[in-house]
């Protein structure tokens, strides 16, 4: 069937209730466009042959009534999420051949709604990049090109092959982890949706250690709905990861289209850096009158510490990957 790797999560998701398709149709699908695909090097592994199983027990799922969340849809994860016996290299040839015999807890939560594994995404060697440039397996190409231009752009990094794959639709959404950035600046640089959760919202365990008390797991997605679908299936509290955070999870989705008339939305001056592109400004003004438009009120704050963010990550996070690695 053609036009199935356009789908978002949420379409997808209603497609296969009303049996428009199937999970394995969908899956096979995607694995026709990452073979097509190739020349991006955003997967470094593909597991066609767990995708069609794990397809077919959804299809099973879905005819008896007992669909999970994401049941039937095709995720790519970064290559820094233990997945039992299948290749977790955080894409470093220092860890040639591993295959854990465990699962990280946020691949447990998705694999237990229902979603299927297309393969590991290329990432920044140990997740320390933001241009998918220091991968052993290569660079990964962003899918986008300049207006009149044929010359590659980076997709940014670390989770830069997580942000390629979404962008191409060679997934329909994808595992990323975020340190300093790792998941909104290559979202930024995809057109595609990311977001950092709070500390403590997603489960380290099982995840390639770059510094602890700053890393994250979160989604990248096409759109918000996907996103918060996403970040659903994967927060949990657990108890082999001692920083999560035994609060439930809010039903993130259910959220979309609240009004925000009268909220207050601070706009940090010193986040208007010197030197910024004009269009990227334009961007953010327009994204002040959406909010505006919506009956937001927006304020100019200050955050005087800004200067000394960049300063404190890097004494906090190479000390802490010493450590860890």
């Amino acid at each position: 069937m053609t036009g199935l790797t356009a789908l978002t999560i949420a379409a997808a998701r209603e497609g296969l209730k009303r049996k428009e398709f199937s999970a394995l149709e969908l899956t096979e699908a995607y694995l026709a466009a990452m073979e097509r695909a190739r020349a991006l090097n955003a997967y470094v592994v593909e597991t066609a042959d767990k995708a069609r199983s794990m397809a077919q027990a959804s299809d099973t799922r879905l005819a008896i009534g007992e669909a999970g969340a994401l049941e039937g849809i095709p995720l790519g994860i970064k290559d820094l999420f233990a997945t039992e016996d299948v290749h977790t290299q955080a894409c470093s040839h220092v860890l040639d051949g591993f295959r854990p015999q465990y699962e990280s807890t946020v691949t447990t939560n998705l694999w237990r709604d229902g979603a299927v594994m297309l393969g590991k995404l290329n990432m920044d060697e140990f997740a320390m990049g933001s241009s998918n440039e220091t991968s052993y397996y290569g660079n990964v190409i962003n899918p986008w090109r300049r207006r009149n231009s044929n010359a590659s752009l980076v997709p940014g990094g670390s989770s830069g092959g997580s942000a390629a794959a979404v962008a191409a639709h060679i997934c329909a959404a994808a595992t990323a982890t975020d340190t300093g950035g790792s998941i909104r600046q290559p979202a930024a640089f995809t057109g595609t949706v990311g977001i950092k959760p709070t500390y403590g919202r997603c489960s380290r365990w099982g995840i390639v250690a770059f510094a602890s008390s700053l890393d994250q797991a979160g989604p990248i997605a096409r759109d918000v709905r996907d996103a918060a679908i996403m970040l659903k299936s994967m927060a949990s509290v657990d108890p082999k990861d001692t920083t999560s955070v035994d609060l439930p999870v809010p039903d993130y989705e259910a959220a979309i289209g609240r009004p925000i008339k009268g909220l207050r939305v601070g706009i940090p001056k010193e986040y208007r850096v010197e030197g910024m592109p004009a269009e990227i400004d334009a961007l953010w003004h327009k994204g002040a009158e959406w909010l505006k438009e919506q009956g937001a009120e927006i304020v100019e704050i200050s955050l005087p510490h800004t200067k000394y963010a960049l300063p404190a990550y890097y004494i906090v996070a190479p000390a802490e990957a010493s450590s860890n690695l």
